[in-house]
C-alpha cells in the first residue's frame, strides 16, 4: 500500500502520483515475499479489527518484512525474526498498521474516497504497467498483479484507500504554525555564542615529575583494576587445518610450465618505454600550425592553448602510453628526449599538438628473475588443487567418527588448539573470516566438518571447553600495568596542578602566566573544539562571564575562562536559516503530536480488537 505522508509534509506539497509510484516500486522492484504470504493456517485472514475495518494479515506480514529488510540493509546482513523482536520491531509495525487501519476506518465513516476516473488515470500512467508500445498494457498489468498474488480489485481498492488516507492525514497535519515567541526564544538560545580562553595542561606543566612506580604500587594498582587485566571468556578450540602455504613447498613444478606461464604473461615482464602525454586536437591543420607557432614564439603557454579550446587538462590527458598507442604520432612524441610539445601531427581525431610530460623507462624482467615468483604461484595453485581433491576423503573420515587427532594422523593435517576470543585482533588461523564465523557459531557437541577457506585451504573445528574470564598474571601484564599506573598518576597530578592554578587565578593571577592559552572568539552550542573533551562546550555554556573552571576528560586536563557572552545574530543568511530550521522543527513537532493524539483518539473511539493467535501465525512464517 502507498506510503503515508509524514506529519511534517504539508498537504499542499503532496502529489497523489508519488504515492502510487511508491506502491508499484514495492510491488515490482522490491519483490517482497510478504505479498505471497497467504497461507497462515486455518481460516485466518486478519490479525484484528479497528472499528469496522479488518487489519489484514498480509498487510501486517508485508510491513514486518519490509522493516526487517530495511534493518538488514543497515546492518549489512540479514537479521532473524528473534533479533527483530529484540529490537521491538514487531510492536512498532503492529502500532503502524493499527494507526493506518484506524485512518482507513475514519475515512470510510466520513465518506472520503477517490473516484474511479482518478484511480484509472493513475494506474494507466504507471511505467510498470506499460507495454512495448510505451502505453498502458492490460496484460502487463494483470501479469504483474498475479505475480504478486493480487487481484485487480485488491490492488485498486488498496490505491483507493491510500488516496483517502492521504487526504485525511493531510487535513490533520497541515496548517500548523509555530508560535513566534517560541521560535524567537529557541533561536536566541541556539544562536547564542560564547568566547572563551583555554589553558591545556600536560605533564611538562607539573612542578614535580612523575616517579617510576614501586612494585608494591604496581601490585596495588593491578589488584584494584583487575578487570582491566583479565582475559575475557574464550572458546578453547582444537582444529585441523590444511593450508596452501603449508603444502605448496612440497609441490613440484615443471620448468616448461614455468616458461609457458612466463610467455602467457610476457606483457607483465616486458613493459616498453612509455610517456605521459596530453593531446590537444584542432579542427584544421592550419589552426594547429598557427597554435604551434604562437607556442614556439613564447606568446602563449600550452595551458593557455588548452583554455582557448574550452577544455581542461583532464579532457586532453592520455595518461601513460606506449609508442604504438599513439599511431602516426608515436614517432614524433617518442623523438622527444625531454618534456616538450610535438606536432602538429595527424591523429585519429584530427591534427593535434602532443605535450610529453615525463618519460617512463622500459621495464624488462628476464625469465630467470621471474622464475621464483612464477614458481611460487604454480606451487600454490597446485597445492589448492591437491587440497580440493582431498576434501571428500577428509569428510568421509569425519563422518565415520574419526576424531580430529585421528584425522591429523591419517592426513598429515596440522593439529592445534587455540583459545578463541571474538574481540581479539585476528592473527594466524583466526585471520580467516570463515574460521571466525565457524568459531562464533561453534557450540558444545557440534560435529566437526570441513570448512573451506578463502585461499583454498580447509579446516575442521571442535569445541573443547569454555574458558572463563581469567586474570592475566602480573608479570605477563606488567607493561600494561605500568602504563595504566602512569596514566592515572599523571591525570591525578594534573588535576591537582589545575586546582592549584585555579586558586591562583581566582586570587588575581593571569591565566596566561601558566602556559599558552588558546582563545576562541565566538562559538555556538553545536560547535567543535579539536582535542578537547565533549564536556567542554556544555560547561562553557553553563558558566557566567569571567568564571574559570577546571575541565577534565580522557587524556585531557585544563582550565577554561568564559570571556564573553554574545547574543544570537539576527541578520544575515545564517541567522535566517537558523530561524527557518527551528520554525520547521517546531511545526513538525506540533503536527506529529496532533497526528498521534488524533490517531490514538480514533483507535480508542472505534475500538481495537487484536487476535494474538493470528499474529503468532504471521510470526511463525517469519522464522
Amino acid at each position: 500500500m502507498a506510503k503515508a505522508p509524514t506529519p511534517d509534509q504539508p498537504r499542499k506539497k503532496m502529489k497523489i502520483g508519488n504515492l502510487f509510484v511508491w506502491i508499484i516500486l514495492v510491488l515490482v522492484m522490491i519483490g517482497l515475499g510478504g505479498f505471497g504470504v497467504t497461507n497462515f493456517g486455518g481460516g485466518l485472514t486478519s490479525i484484528g479489527r479497528v472499528g469496522d475495518r479488518d487489519i489484514e494479515m498480509t498487510d501486517y506480514a508485508r510491513a514486518l518484512r519490509q522493516e526487517m529488510d530495511a534493518i538488514s540493509a543497515q546492518f549489512g546482513q540479514p537479521i532473524t525474526f528473534a533479533q527483530a523482536q529484540a529490537f521491538g520491531l514487531d510492536q512498532r509495525v503492529l502500532q503502524t498498521v493499527i494507526t493506518r487501519t484506524a485512518l482507513d476506518n475514519e475515512a470510510d465513516r466520513i465518506g472520503i474516497s477517490a473516484g474511479d476516473a482518478t484511480i484509472a488515470a493513475e494506474i494507466t500512467a504507471m511505467n510498470a504497467f506499460q507495454g512495448t508500445a510505451g502505453s498502458f498494457d492490460r496484460d502487463t498489468y494483470r501479469f504483474t498483479l498475479e505475480r504478486n498474488n493480487l487481484t485487480e480489485a485488491q490492488f485498486e481498492a488498496g490505491i483507493r484507500s491510500d488516496v483517502a488516507r492521504s487526504i485525511l492525514q493531510g487535513a490533520i497535519v497541515g496548517g500548523f504554525t509555530a508560535p513566534p515567541a517560541v521560535v524567537d526564544r529557541l533561536s536566541a538560545w541556539a544562536g547564542e555564542r560564547r568566547g572563551f580562553s583555554l589553558l591545556s595542561l600536560t605533564e611538562a606543566d607539573l612542578t614535580t615529575p612523575i616517579v617510576a612506580p614501586t612494585d608494591a604500587e604496581l601490585q596495588a594498582y593491578y589488584d584494584a583494576n583487575i578487570d582491566r587485566f583479565t582475559r575475557p571468556e574464550a572458546k578453547r578450540i582444537t582444529y585441523v587445518a590444511l593450508l596452501p602455504e603449508s603444502l605448496a613447498p612440497t609441490m613440484e613444478v615443471d620448468e616448461q610450465a614455468l616458461r609457458d606461464l612466463y610467455q602467457e604473461r610476457i606483457d607483465e615482464f616486458m613493459i616498453p618505454e612509455k610517456r605521459l602525454v596530453e593531446r590537444l586536437v584542432y579542427p584544421t591543420e592550419d589552426q594547429a600550425q598557427a597554435a604551434k607557432a604562437r607556442l614556439d614564439a613564447g606568446e602563449v603557454s600550452f595551458d593557455d592553448l588548452v583554455a582557448e579550446r574550452g577544455l581542461t587538462l583532464d579532457d586532453i590527458d592520455l595518461g601513460d602510453v606506449a609508442q604504438t598507442d599513439l599511431g602516426a604520432a608515436g614517432d614524433a612524441v617518442f623523438a622527444l628526449t625531454e618534456p616538450g610539445v610535438a606536432g602538429p601531427v595527424q591523429s585519429d581525431l584530427g591534427p593535434a599538438l602532443f605535450r610529453m610530460n615525463a618519460i617512463l623507462a622500459a621495464q624488462e624482467t628476464s625469465f630467470e628473475d621471474a622464475q621464483e615468483t612464477l614458481g611460487a604461484e604454480l606451487r600454490t595453485d597446485a597445492a589448492r588443487r591437491a587440497i580440493g581433491a582431498r576434501i571428500e576423503e577428509i569428510d568421509d573420515l569425519l563422518a565415520s567418527g574419526a576424531d580430529l587427532e585421528e584425522v591429523a594422523q591419517e592426513t598429515a593435517m596440522e593439529l592445534a588448539t587455540v583459545d578463541y576470543i571474538a574481540t581479539d585482533t585476528p592473527e594466524g588461523i583466526t585471520a580467516y573470516p570463515a574460521f571466525r564465523e565457524a568459531a562464533d557459531a561453534l557450540a558444545e557437541g557440534d560435529f566437526p566438518e570441513v570448512i573451506q577457506l578463502a585461499d583454498g585451504g580447509i579446516v575442521a573445528l571442535r569445541l573443547d571447553a569454555i574458558v572463563p574470564p581469567t586474570p592475566i598474571p602480573l608479570d605477563e601484564a606488567r607493561d600494561d600495568v605500568v602504563a595504566g599506573w602512569q596514566a592515572d598518576a599523571t591525570a591525578k597530578a594534573l588535576s591537582d596542578r589545575a586546582a592549584a592554578i585555579l586558586t591562583e587565578v581566582q586570587g588575581g593571577a593571569a591565566l596566561g602566566g601558566f602556559g599558552i592559552v588558546s582563545v576562541t572568539r565566538a562559538i555556538t552550542r553545536d560547535g567543535f573544539v579539536e582535542n578537547t573533551p565533549a564536556t567542554l562546550l556544555p560547561t562553557v555554556f553553563a558558566m557566567t562571564e569571567g568564571e574559570v573552571q577546571v575541565i577534565q576528560g580522557d587524556g585531557f586536563t585544563g582550565l577554561v575562562r568564559l570571556d564573553n557572552i554574545q547574543p544570537a545574530e539576527t541578520e544575515g543568511e545564517d541567522a535566517a536559516a537558523l530561524v527557518d530550521s527551528i520554525e520547521l522543527r517546531a511545526r513538525q513537532a506540533l503536527a506529529q503530536d496532533a497526528f498521534t493524539l488524533f490517531t490514538n483518539a480514533l483507535s480508542n473511539e472505534a475500538g481495537i480488537q487484536i487476535d494474538q493467535t493470528a499474529i503468532n501465525a504471521v510470526h511463525a512464517q517469519m522464522n
